[in-house]
């Protein structure tokens, strides 16, 4: 059985004069039938010392690498994870439960990362700035930081393994990992990758491990200069508090109760499709999930019906197969958190209109309605296949409700109307509004995240640029 290591330094614990695991190993399990597929190192606080050594000791030269190798580096790396992908999609497969067409997507994600980022390479410019003072050069340059560190979710583990990593190196920083436990394989798998590409040694490293036993050693050392990370809420507002004291940079792209609106000019045939993707892909397990449709009163009745049948009609069948919509769910604190909410909900008065039942590890997608406010489903990410139908009268109380809870990742708006989808852009408290799309939308470009409690700064290729670098101010004076 395959154990994996600790990547640091370029090399893994298998070879010579790499780490030895301290703590034991934990079981990496196959989520549809929980059988264990492989053993993972269990980091400690020194392999994470050891891991943030070595970066930061790379870092020394990395720091000074041309823009022309750092987007070499980058664009090999693209390249080779296209020509490897089937062996990266057979691992999202196995590792996280993935249907073979969002790991196939995963794929073609990552690698636009890898070129976006490549793209920034040559685009971190300073600028020349007037000055008062006669015979004075002034100017300004951006210089990296140091080493970041990236915490990664199972969910999307590739993607995020990436872009927690190609815009840091894409300016000149050094990389620690910590992915999540559920997917340890497809890190170690990123680490060979950026090794191939040709990234010196160093320049990217992987610690295996929990992050409640190891976390707060990365995001509390002093040669971290910046923290990424995707995840919880809670784990998130952690590492802010952290980061905070020791004043350093992070990103947070955590949970969201993302609202899809209906209003009652919509083409009703593009809004079921989009609700279906967006509260269905992957299992639900995704941040960007339609997990609220909400829908004009006069049209609710026609939508429910349409939305209940598409639903039932999704297959879960062979993830290999890719007419596959639904997969197993994660773990069993997982499944155990979808039968708290969808138990409660209906306790409370709430109707099932489709689904609700379990096959082995994956739930059939399901939707509710007349779900009361109380309901904690209401309050709490459920991340599952599972989508509560809300009914509103105008576009105020439309606004109102996808505003209604503490979330502010995404948001879709369907209708025919420019003035009320304009007017949806801009009240609805949203990191991202689409219109007469789904809400799982994504580009490497763009600034991605959430408000409030979904999250704190953007990931991206533009904003990263100023995220991964720090302005140095530069004047020159009386020279010949």
């Amino acid at each position: 059985m395959k154990t994996y290591q600790h990547w640091i330094d370029g090399q893994d614990a298998g070879e010579p004069d790499a780490c030895e695991p301290d703590a034991g190993v934990f079981d990496v399990l196959n989520p549809e039938d929980d059988s264990v597929i492989a053993t993972a190192v269990r980091g400690t606080v020194d392999d994470v010392a050891r891991a943030i050594a070595a970066a930061d000791a790379a870092w020394a030269t990395y720091r000074k690498t041309s823009p022309s190798q750092r987007e070499g580096w980058l664009l090999a790396a693209a390249d080779l994870l296209e020509s490897d992908g089937q062996r990266l999609v057979e691992l999202l497969v196995s590792e996280v439960g993935s249907p073979i067409s969002k790991a196939r997507r995963e794929i073609a994600t990552s690698a636009g990362v890898l070129r976006s980022a490549a793209g920034t390479c040559r685009r971190q410019t300073g600028q020349t700035i007037p000055t008062d003072v006669p015979g004075r050069v002034s100017y300004s340059v951006r210089c990296p930081l140091g080493v970041v560190a990236g915490i990664t979710p199972f969910n999307v583990p590739l993607i995020k393994g990436i872009k927690h990593s190609a815009m840091p190196l894409a300016t000149g920083n050094t990389v620690v990992l910590l992915p999540s436990p559920q997917a340890p394989g497809v890190a170690i798998e990123i680490a060979r990758l950026y090794h191939q590409a040709g990234f010196p040694l160093g320049a990217f490293n992987v610690v295996l491990g929990y992050g409640d036993q190891i976390g707060d050693a990365l995001t509390g050392a002093s040669a971290v200069r910046a923290v990424g990370f995707t995840g919880s809420n809670d784990v998130g507002r952690h590492i802010a508090g952290r980061c905070g004291a020791s004043r350093k940079r992070f990103t947070l792209e955590m949970g969201g109760k993302n609202p899809l609106i209906v209003m009652d000019d919509a083409d009703l045939d593009q809004a079921v499709k989009a609700a279906i993707a967006g509260a269905f892909l992957f299992q639900g397990q995704i941040c960007m999930s339609s997990s609220r449709i909400l829908v004009a009163r006069s049209i609710i009745d026609s939508f429910t019906q349409r939305l209940a049948a598409a639903a039932q009609g999704l297959s879960l069948g062979d993830l290999r197969e890719p007419s596959t919509m639904i997969g197993p769910i994660i773990h069993e604190r997982q499944r155990s958190k979808i039968r708290r909410h969808v138990d409660d909900a209906i306790r409370r008065g709430a109707t099932l209109v489709t689904g609700g039942k379990w096959v082995q590890n994956r739930f059939q997608p399901t939707v509710l309605s007349n779900v009361p406010a109380d309901a904690v489903i209401h309050r709490e990410e459920t991340f599952g296949p599972v989508a509560v139908i809300e009914p509103f009268d105008a576009v105020d109380q439309a606004i109102d409700l996808a505003n209604s809870t503490n979330f502010g990742l995404t948001a879709s708006v369907f209708t025919s109307s420019l003035k009320t989808a304009l007017r949806c852009v801009d009240e609805i408290d949203a990191g991202m509004v689409h219109v007469n799309e789904m809400t799982i939308q994504e580009e490497a470009h763009v600034p991605f995240g959430g408000n409030r409690d979904s999250g704190f700064g953007r990931e991206g290729s533009e904003v990263g640029i100023d995220t991964y670098t720090e302005w140095k101010w530069v004047t020159i004076h009386g020279l010949g």
